[in-house]
């Protein structure tokens, strides 16, 4: 099902995928995230769900961004290299860069700048694959 060129089933997809990606990420990084950011694992239990939705519709408007650079750029038809292409380039313009700086003026370790980067390229690239076969 397509809307204005997004690609709805693949965007929905692509958020539960990149969710899942995400908890498997941090779950085997959590001490090295831990140190990154000063806390240990009693300060973090017991989290609400908040950060939890704020995460999963950034998603959804991560892959119905992505669905929309597809449908305008290559006219819907993506291979699996154009679209992990597109997912790293765009992760670098803009993901990398609004992170890196943001954690520079907030005087974050570059640890995390490293581990939460790196953990959205595996995002952007699981929605690319997955939007561009639907």
């Amino acid at each position: 099902m397509t809307i204005a060129g997004i690609n709805l089933v693949g965007v929905l997809l692509g958020a539960v995928a990149g969710f899942a990606f995400g908890a498997i990420y941090y779950t085997l990084l959590s001490k090295h995230w831990l140190d990154a950011i000063g806390k240990s694992e009693e300060d973090v239990k017991g989290r609400a769900a908040g950060p939890f939705v704020t995460s999963f519709v950034s998603l959804l408007v991560m892959g119905a961004v992505l669905s929309g650079h597809f449908a305008q750029h290559a006219s819907g038809d993506v291979d699996s290299a154009h679209a992990i292409e597109s997912a790293a380039l765009l992760w670098l313009g803009f993901i990398v860069t609004s992170m890196a700086t943001n954690n520079a003026f907030q005087g974050a370790k570059v640890k995390l700048t490293v581990l939460d980067s790196a953990h959205w390229l595996g995002v952007l690239v699981v929605q690319a694959l997955i939007i561009a076969r639907f």
